[in-house]
């Protein structure tokens, strides 16, 4: 969506008359797009004045196109500026322009790649680094513009920080940004003359062939060629995407149900569930890799962002190159609300019990399950109920059910969408029967010998030498985390202490590092500790659960009995505390099951109450 579109003439004057931005506001009002506040107005009064007199060459004609606010398709970005037009050799161009409106900024440090700290928003705040930016929507748009790819409309990413003094230049072109501003160059304050050839280089006259901008926000988006043959090159030998019986089933059912949707245009929703370790997860890569090559467009769909950046991790094998690439194919739920109906040909929702109602930031958000069927044509969701773990949490049968109805889509639910074999816990279903029972969730549940499982389960009765051991299994390879359920304050986030987590026998540890996005395989991350919303969605070798005082033993009653009262008061993201006792005992039990079931060879428990461990002890025996 543009939401400024003029020739070079129209926007010179505008410029110079004053109306700039009002015109700007106004066009995003009529638009329905949530910004024109007083900040976003000032930077357009200011920045439209040094664009103006980089457009405002002799040399440049006055047809040239002009494109401001450009929203990116499927996703809540906006290019700040955009010329296009064409160069002497009347090859058609793009040209790209982040415009930022700093005066200096540092390097975070030799491992942010693609991150610098400014001062914005009245804070220091570590943010994308402009050249970035610039170029990683030139690769959306190339990735997804039919128009753009077929008729080989080159795009030329670059970033004007029109007020940045030229003696902390050093620190945006560090050589850990090279890939970007090579890709994307950076123009500073005293560099107006270099910008201005920059642009003439590319843009001297309007497209021989029309207006460009109305092709491009006209075009259908999909997947080019361009980003499916970059998908496949990463994929190629990739073992852990490897799909095992009832997976293959349900990946068929889904190809199928796919190409009905795309041959009869009715929408439909396919229900798959499973529980830990059943490869939901693994089953939803798979399909978004083959939807993807086929050219259709879809996109891989969590709340949290764990299991997003784990498998772009993964999958691009940590290459910064490969991470701008597909990045877009992994995305929040967040915004969908703006996303019109059918914009996609699928998503696939994954750990869809996490799925809320109206949050904060997400302005126009009514209901997350509603909005996922709505913008997709097939929309197919992962549901695991027992792992809803806030009251906020909404995914569940009846609700997507409710919505599917509601908005006409068929709803798919069958033996064949569901999932039971076991691909976690050493390939044992017998282990989930022995966290049920272990947990006393339910009245039907049955004691299970875990001498027969080959399955690591150990309760220490101290928790630093559960830690000293499981760190001896990280060393191995990398694959082995502590975790955590509510209990626990958050005393360094909010500026209290040093440390979050103290256990009796010296055990000191703080919670998972703080813009940490890729926590479960990052090799810095083993001291730190996980909680639920990290580790929900991803597994390991071996996991280590610290279980706090919300959990405790009764021996006179034999009970397992939870106690939302020992919820940290630092948990803003629960609900557990203020729930009625029987929906917090689900959750808690719901939350420890979770992070209990998410090693693949091994689990190490700690838990502070000793009667509790004891019962644990003695279940493990049976």
């Amino acid at each position: 969506m543009i939401v400024y579109n003029a020739d070079k003439r129209t926007f010179v004057q505008d410029v110079k008359s004053n109306q700039i931005a009002p015109k700007i506001l106004n066009l995003i009002r009529e638009k329905g797009l949530n910004a024109g506040q007083d900040r976003e107005f000032a930077s357009w009064q200011n920045s439209m004045n040094f664009m103006r007199n980089i457009v405002d060459d002799s040399e440049i004609d006055d047809e040239v196109q002009i494109a401001i606010e450009y929203n990116i398709p499927q996703t809540s970005k906006r290019v700040d500026f955009i010329i296009v037009g064409a160069d002497t050799k009347d090859k058609e161009n793009i040209v790209i322009v982040e415009l930022k409106q700093w005066t200096k900024a540092e390097k975070v440090d030799d491992e942010m790649h693609f991150s610098v700290r400014t001062y914005v928003a009245n804070d220091n705040r570590i943010v994308c680094h402009p050249s970035y930016q610039a170029y990683s929507y030139s690769r959306f748009l190339l990735n997804y513009s039919q128009t753009i790819f077929e008729r080989n409309i080159h795009l030329v990413p670059c970033a004007y920080l029109h007020n940045y003094m030229p003696k902390y230049k050093s620190a945006l072109s560090d050589d850990i940004y090279k890939d970007w501003f090579t890709s994307a160059p950076f123009f500073i304050m005293d560099e107006v003359q270099q910008f201005t050839e920059f642009v003439k280089k590319y843009i001297t006259k309007k497209s021989a062939h029309g207006d460009l901008l109305y092709l491009i926000e006209n075009g259908r988006i999909r997947p080019t060629q361009s980003l499916q043959d970059a998908l496949s090159t990463m994929v190629r030998g990739t073992p852990v995407f490897d799909l095992l019986d009832e997976q293959a089933v349900c990946f068929d059912m889904c190809i199928r149900t796919m190409l009905q949707c795309l041959k009869d245009r009715k929408k439909r929703t396919i229900l798959i569930q499973g529980g830990p370790g059943t490869g939901k997860s693994v089953l939803a890569v798979n399909l978004l890799m083959h939807f993807i090559t086929c050219a259709c467009n879809a996109a891989y769909v969590t709340k949290n962002s764990a299991p997003r950046q784990a498998f772009l991790s993964i999958l691009s094998g940590n290459k910064a190159e490969n991470i701008v690439e597909i990045s877009q194919l992994f995305r929040s739920p967040f915004g969908l609300s703006q996303a019109p109906a059918n914009s996609y040909d699928c998503l696939i929702v994954d750990e869809a019990h996490r799925l809320v109602k109206k949050m904060y930031g997400d302005w126009n958000g009514e209901n997350q399950v509603k909005e996922c069927i709505n913008a997709s044509l097939l929309t197919i969701f992962m549901l695991d109920e027992d792992q809803a773990v806030t009251t906020k949490d909404i995914g569940s049968v009846q609700e997507i059910s409710k919505w599917c109805k509601a908005l006409g889509s068929t709803i798919i639910m069958r033996e064949e969408t569901k999932l039971v074999s076991q691909f976690r816990c050493n390939g044992s279903d017998a282990y989930i029967q022995f966290i049920d029972h272990l947990l006393q969730r339910g009245e039907e549940t049955l004691p299970v010998s875990l001498s027969e499982l080959n399955y690591d389960f150990r309760i220490f009765d101290d928790p630093v030498k559960m830690r000293d051991t499981l760190r001896e299994k990280n060393e191995i390879d990398n694959k082995a985390r502590m975790v955590a359920g509510y209990c626990y304050d958050w005393n360094v986030k909010n500026g209290r202490g040093d440390i979050d987590i103290d256990l009796p026998g010296g055990f000191q540890a703080k919670w998972n590092l703080a813009n940490d996005k890729i926590w479960a395989i990052n090799p810095r991350s083993f001291e730190e500790v996980g909680c639920i919303h990290t580790a929900q969605g991803l597994e390991f070798d071996y996991v280590g659960v610290l279980i706090g005082k919300d959990l405790t033993y009764d021996k006179a009653t034999g009970l397992v009995v939870t106690n939302k009262l020992a919820i940290s008061k630092d948990d803003k993201s629960s609900g557990i505390r203020s729930a009625s006792d029987e929906d917090a005992r689900r959750l808690i039990l719901n939350t420890y099951k979770t992070l209990l079931t998410r090693g693949q060879k091994g689990c190490f428990v700690y838990c502070e109450d000793e009667e509790l461990r004891e019962y644990f002890k003695e279940k493990a025996k049976v």
